[in-house]
């Protein structure tokens, strides 16, 4: 699993909230609740995107936005537009002075707003959690990104919106899936800019050294690696292996595989029907003295600690 796919399996599991929000003139949402990701995009009308105090970013049909959280952001029909509703934790909407609003605005199945039909409709797409793994990926993002419709294909935005409506069996499944597409289908045209600036750890994946050694180690971090072994599957020699790893990831193979197979530790240790046994074994560590031994010294808590926090 690599870390834009452990970005998504986790919120996934919980299912993301979607929402197809209808609205007219003026409105303006502040949204507070601090969710790792959220995706916006405007399907009708128009819309401005700023994080609290920025420069606002306009978007228009088949534009897309993601927010990183927990940075607070403002949405809204213009530029300078008051703000009308406020988004708090757990997707609460609430007028300024806290007058509750969800439940006043529900139209339908997954649709929201003061109107039936607005002058803009939004489609919001929230991952409302993210485990050690999606936070390396987030780590990477701007608080806020836009990609004009001009600069990605983003063919499924149409689909959501229409699916997004329906209330049939299994539709939270279809939903999740599509968001999810569609969130790494951005994701990948932002890392693809120039200005993105992504981690080393990204751009080694389409090495065909480094980027197999990656592989490798994410499909099985059960086995017990070491250089030898992965230059030998990868076909070239230690040293070339080691040199070309530093070079493009930015620390040695060895201590990347560390840090993933703790980085996937932590998020295997928040369930609570895995034993520290069990998760000791899926990350590479003979017995769980080991695991907590290597979880204890780059982490400063013990795995039982870090669960108990959690």
């Amino acid at each position: 699993m690599d870390a834009i796919t452990g970005l998504l399996a986790g919120p996934r599991a919980h299912e993301a909230f979607l929402l197809r929000a209808e609205l007219t003139n003026p409105w303006s949402m502040r949204v507070l609740d601090e969710s790792p990701l959220t995706l916006l995009s405007v399907l009708r009308g128009e819309a401005w995107v700023s994080v609290v105090g920025g420069t606002p970013r306009q978007l228009l049909p088949g534009d897309v936005a993601l927010c990183r959280g927990p940075e607070h952001y403002d949405v809204g029909g213009a530029p300078d537009a008051e703000t009308t509703y406020v988004i708090h934790p757990g997707q609460r909407c609430a007028l300024p002075d806290g007058t509750p609003l969800h439940d006043l605005f529900m139209r339908g199945p997954r649709t929201w707003g003061p109107v039936d039909e607005g002058e803009t409709t939004l489609l919001i797409g929230t991952y409302e959690q993210a485990g050690e793994v999606g936070r390396r990926t987030l780590s990477a993002l701007p608080p806020l990104l836009v990609l004009k419709s001009e600069e990605w294909s983003g063919p499924l935005l149409g689909y959501l919106a229409e699916e997004i409506r329906r209330d049939e069996p299994g539709q939270t499944a279809v939903l999740d899936r599509l968001l999810d597409l569609i969130v790494i289908d951005a994701l990948r045209t932002w890392f693809a800019r120039p200005e993105a600036h992504p981690p080393g750890w990204y751009l080694a994946h389409s090495d065909s050294v480094v980027g197999a050694a990656l592989r490798l180690m994410h499909d099985d971090l059960a086995e017990p690696w070491s250089v030898a072994s992965l230059a030998k599957e990868v076909g070239v020699s230690r040293a070339t292996l080691a040199r070309k790893f530093a070079e493009l990831v930015g620390q040695p193979p060895m201590a990347y595989l560390t840090e993933w197979r703790l980085t996937m530790a932590a998020d295997l240790l928040l369930d609570p029907d895995l034993t520290l046994s069990q998760v000791a074994r899926q990350v590479g560590y003979s017995t769980p003295f080991a695991l907590s031994a290597a979880f204890k010294r780059h982490r400063g808590i013990s795995p039982r600690e870090h669960r108990a926090t959690a």
